[in-house]
């Protein structure tokens, strides 16, 4: 049954109850701690320490939410920090195997997002990466 289906079969008064319960109103019922932020718009400077790591293949840093990384063939992607097996915020790279995993559950992830095992079914945010002399920006929604 869809949000708009059970609504309906609750009737008016038992929707404006739900709705004065829900954290977002009728939009969401879940914290919002455990949903990402949905626009990324921000650059690293590579040649600063901070961003070292993303000068060498496997290589990856954590900012604004966003893991940042540079895979084996030395493409830069970017993904949510949030894991969408549970909204645990333990997303890194592996770059040893290539690929993104939580610490938490086992989820694994592609360099695309892309679940590769049960936990990580739903799949990861992804934002573009544009690579311009040594700065890297970071967008998406």
């Amino acid at each position: 049954m869809n949000r708009k289906d059970f609504l309906k079969n609750l009737g008016i008064s038992g929707a404006a109850i739900f709705a004065t319960y829900c954290a977002g109103g009728l939009t969401s019922c879940t914290s919002d701690s455990n949903n990402p932020s949905t626009v990324a718009d921000f650059s690293l400077d590579l040649t600063l320490p901070a961003n070292k790591s993303l000068n060498t293949n496997g290589g990856y840093v954590i900012a604004n939410n966003v893991v940042v990384a540079r895979t084996n063939t030395g493409a830069y992607v970017a993904v949510t920090k949030i894991c969408s097996h549970e909204g645990e915020p333990n997303i890194t790279f592996d770059g040893a195997n290539n690929r993104f995993s939580c610490s938490s559950h086992g989820a694994l992830f592609d360099t695309q997002g892309k679940g590769t095992n049960a936990n990580g079914s739903k799949g990861l945010k992804t934002y573009q990466t544009i690579l311009t002399g040594t700065m890297l920006r970071i967008v998406g929604n």
